[in-house]
């Protein structure tokens, strides 16, 4: 199990630090900003040998360049991502060893085309998974389907319950009160909106959130359950023929909320 600190950046971003017990060595996910890793780094006197991006999206790969040139890290990323600073690309299937844990890579377009998650089992499940899963809710569909995005979501809950999630904004009360409006019955949610409002009241991160939880009350991994069938049916005022449709529905409700 890789110890796992968010260093703030931004308004909402988190870029990740991983960590191996005993070692002052660490990798960072999705740095958009190297001015907080270079800061995060010197305070805690450690050096960075590896940097994992998820997709190209500028404030999660904004600080690759400088912390590159600066740490001459290997910098992993998507195989057809059209960011130009990755060392190491990466195909789905393909796997890396971090700290002496191998990390699986799976693609998982929707949010971008280019966009992967890093997935680690050593001890204890580990998801980095950018800005496609978040705490009850999953990212805009910029470039990809809800078909792409849906299948992502069922690559997730094939996870096991007890996976950490990592994902890189803190939207989890904006996501939640949507989610408490799919599902107004679910008492999942009204529980993990009081938890995330304390937490957020103490300044502390609502993540990482578990694959358990978010088949609890994440509607975009709910699309097969009843009430969220009938919460898209409701919005979108027409018949609604599979999951994928249903997920469209919920998608773009989301977007208008």
């Amino acid at each position: 199990m890789f110890s796992v600190t968010p260093i703030p950046a931004f308004s909402d971003n988190y870029i990740w630090v991983i960590a191996s017990p005993d070692s002052n060595m660490v990798a960072v996910v999705d740095p958009g900003d190297e001015a907080p890793v270079l800061a995060y780094l010197e305070e805690n006197n450690l050096q960075l040998t590896a940097i994992l991006i998820t997709h190209h999206h500028n404030d999660h790969t904004g600080g690759v360049e400088a912390l590159k040139d600066r740490f001459k890290t290997p910098v992993y990323g998507p195989a057809n991502s059209p960011f130009q600073g990755i060392t190491h690309p990466l195909n789905d299937g393909d796997s890396i060893q971090l700290m002496g844990a191998s990390v699986a890579i799976k693609a998982i377009p929707g949010h971008t085309l280019d966009h992967i998650s890093y997935y680690s089992e050593r001890h204890k499940p580990q998801l980095f998974c950018g800005d496609t899963l978040f705490l009850a809710g999953c990212g805009r569909l910029f470039e990809g389907t809800a078909k792409q995005m849906l299948n992502a979501m069922n690559y997730f809950a094939s996870l096991p319950d007890d996976t950490e999630v990592y994902c890189t904004h803190e939207y989890s009360m904006a996501n939640l009160s949507f989610a408490e409006a799919v599902e107004p019955n679910n008492d999942a949610i009204k529980n993990a909106i009081r938890r995330c409002a304390e937490q957020r009241e103490q300044d502390q991160p609502t993540l990482p959130t578990s694959i358990a939880e978010e088949k609890l009350i994440n509607p975009f991994m709910r699309t097969q359950h009843e009430d969220v069938v009938s919460a898209a049916l409701g919005f979108s005022r027409a018949s609604l023929s599979n999951e994928v449709e249903v997920f469209a529905s919920i998608r773009e409700w989301k977007n208008q909320f």
